[in-house]
């Protein structure tokens, strides 16, 4: 029966696995070529010499209208340090206006948060501040809700930033000037860096993806195809683009994607600047890392299932309808996780049990290490961990995969919104030394006091020892397939498949236990 009817169809779907890994592992390779290529040849886009010389003398009126905002939802750890740094943006009082989009549910945050937006608007910024009762449509209903403002109409651009980013002073004229004589872009990037990228070991890991990510994924299609997915924050808007693609919409959880799809087919250009950082915060628990990526892959398969029949009816090239649907869409939000769940964690160790099925130890170990090792090159510092991050990337698989499926099948929890647990700690060194390096331009009103900060630490760290490790039970039920079938590959000789299997076991038992992130 083994060797008639099982070791056949698991053989072929093990044999379709490495056909989709092999073809990701191409698209990976080319975008690291291309992105070495950019860099060679220093390529990075370059606004209009007049635009960037009226913005430092302020000549010729270019000083265009510029909208803010900042939406939150029950942030109190880092409010302060966002409202602070966009208050501090380097752009005529008059030219500016900051919105403070609060849909906090917590009566002693918006307190808080009122209380912050007063004390700034007393110093002579230009900010108000705004909370929805309903919630409806969560971050893009509240960013819906502020565009409708009547006054909205005499902005020409639009500046969004997430509670926990922290643009530098000289943001806008770093990115407003690409605008200038360039009717066609519709939006400008920036990249994020990370202000506790080395806190533990789960940081380490998110900081060596979103480096690959920013580096090479959204500068090469920047570059090459003015196409990349907004990423919801530390970017500036055309307002216009904004509603000739129809505005914000509630119907999936990556309204940020959505927009930037829908732009796209408007035929609005995008401009990604990797010089230009924004600070803000990694989360640091596997719980909240977890939700976050359940959210960040089961939204792009409900706006797949959603938008196909536009792209496929949209006035643009055969290439760009290809380049959403396949690369975009299917090869780097369902396949990747598809094959890398079924492959790793389910194929490879049944293979142990069914020896008439086989799989190469060039596709066990070989590729997925050089593959790892090209992820790793934007963060050359990450090097040590690049072992933990090949686990970690398998181990991950299941959330994706399960995100992946409910997303596209509508199934359980797939339009859950749960806002990133952020912990302000990591802002606490940067106020200090803010404080100490420039006192004059403090807000004396807003200072929080430093003491009260400690206290409230130690609190949390009190709290944080109460606190029990979840158990995540599909973790550790592949944690107890994979060891298994390291103990049937060490008995059957299998080599580099025992490593591999008694690795990722272990890593599955690790975050099972709860055993990575700030526990």
């Amino acid at each position: 029966i083994r060797v008639g009817f099982v070791a056949p169809p698991l053989q072929f779907l093990a044999n379709v696995c490495i056909v989709l890994f092999l073809i990701q592992s191409l698209d990976r390779l080319i975008l690291c070529l291309c992105c070495f290529w950019i860099r060679v040849k220093k390529i990075k886009p370059i606004p209009k010499e007049d635009a960037v010389a009226d913005l430092e003398t302020g000549e010729n009126g270019f000083f265009p209208m510029v909208l803010v905002q900042i939406p939150m939802c029950n942030e109190r750890e880092v409010y302060q340090h966002s409202i602070a740094a966009v208050c501090k943006l380097d752009w005529p009082k008059s030219k500016i206006l900051i919105q403070v989009l609060d849909d906090s549910d917590d009566p002693m945050t918006q307190l808080l948060i009122e209380e912050e937006v007063h004390k700034w608007q007393q110093v002579g910024a230009n900010i108000v501040y705004r909370h929805r009762v309903i919630r409806d449509g969560y971050k893009a209903g509240n960013l819906k809700s502020a565009m409708s403002c009547s006054y909205v109409k005499d902005y020409e651009f639009v500046a969004i930033f997430d509670a926990d980013f922290q643009p530098t002073h000289d943001f806008l004229k770093r990115t407003i000037p690409h605008f200038k004589d360039n009717e066609d872009v519709g939006l400008v990037q920036a990249r994020w860096s990370f202000v506790n990228k080395d806190e533990n070991l789960l940081t380490r890991l998110q900081n060596i993806n979103l480096s690959f990510h920013f580096e090479v994924e959204q500068q090469v299609n920047g570059v090459l195809i003015n196409f990349f997915g907004f990423n919801g924050t530390a970017g500036v808007w055309r307002i216009k683009a904004l509603e000739d693609s129809g505005g914000w919409l509630e119907r999936t959880t990556v309204e940020d994607m959505d927009i930037a799809v829908r732009a796209h087919l408007q035929g609005w250009k995008f401009v990604f600047l990797n010089d230009v950082e924004c600070q803000c915060e990694l989360p640091e628990s596997y719980e909240a890392y977890r939700k976050q990526q359940h959210r960040w892959h089961s939204g792009p398969m409900q706006l797949f299932r959603l938008c196909l029949p536009d792209v496929i009816h949209a006035k643009i090239s055969f290439w760009k309808k290809f380049n959403m649907i396949f690369l975009f869409f299917l090869l780097r939000k369902l396949i990747l996780p598809f094959y890398s769940f079924t492959l790793f964690c389910i194929i490879l160790p049944m293979t142990m049990f069914i020896p008439e099925a086989e799989l190469p130890a060039w596709v066990v170990c070989y590729v997925p290490a050089l593959m790892s090792f090209l992820n790793i090159l934007p963060a050359p510092k990450s090097f040590p961990f690049i072992v933990p991050y090949l686990l970690f990337e398998n181990t991950m698989s299941v959330t994706k995969f399960n995100a992946m499926i409910s997303g596209l099948f509508q199934l359980g929890n797939a339009y859950e919104w749960v806002v990133t647990k952020k912990s302000g700690r990591s802002s606490e060194s940067d106020l200090v030394s803010l404080i100490e390096k420039d006192p004059k331009h403090q807000l004396r009103g807003s200072e929080p006091d430093l003491d009260e900060i400690k206290a409230e630490i130690l609190q949390e760290q009190k709290a944080r020892k109460k606190k029990h490790n979840r158990i995540y039970t599909k973790e550790l039920a592949l944690a107890f397939l994979l060891l298994t079938a390291s103990a049937r590959s060490l008995l059957s000789a299998q080599g580099i498949h025992f490593y591999f299997l008694l690795f990722q076991g272990i890593s599955f038992l690790l975050v099972g236990l709860d055993l990575i992130g700030e526990q």
